[in-house]
């Protein structure tokens, strides 16, 4: 009965997780409407939803998602090549994903795995 999921993520200020997001890593705003203190991204099949809360602190926020790739060697290199700082190096973990993280403007943490059977 499921078919998707689409996570939702606080952000404090939404051009610039727009501009993180769109410019930074790829994804294109979806959706025909721009909400106010909403946004919508998406990339390939991935899709991530954002809600305004601009009293969140940053040190404070423990919002992560966890995308799954296909190319993480790619996807990793791309990140450096764009001067974007993963938060540690791609490594393989004992639970057979090789996984690397990063960091959005608010403290979001994105994971991004492939498995490497």
């Amino acid at each position: 009965m499921f078919l998707d999921i689409h996570p939702k993520l606080p952000m404090r200020d939404k051009a610039l997780t727009k501009a993180f997001y769109i410019d930074q890593l790829g994804f294109q705003p979806f959706g025909s409407t721009d909400y106010d203190g909403y946004l919508m991204v998406q990339k390939d099949h991935v899709q991530i939803h954002f809600f305004e809360h601009k009293a969140l602190d940053p040190k404070d926020n423990d919002g992560q998602v966890y995308i799954r790739t296909n190319d993480i060697e790619r996807l990793y290199q791309s990140m450096l090549d764009k001067n974007i700082h993963p938060a540690g190096t791609l490594q393989t973990k004992p639970w057979r994903q090789k996984e690397f993280s990063l960091l959005d403007p608010d403290n979001n943490l994105l994971t991004f795995g492939q498995a490497t059977e």
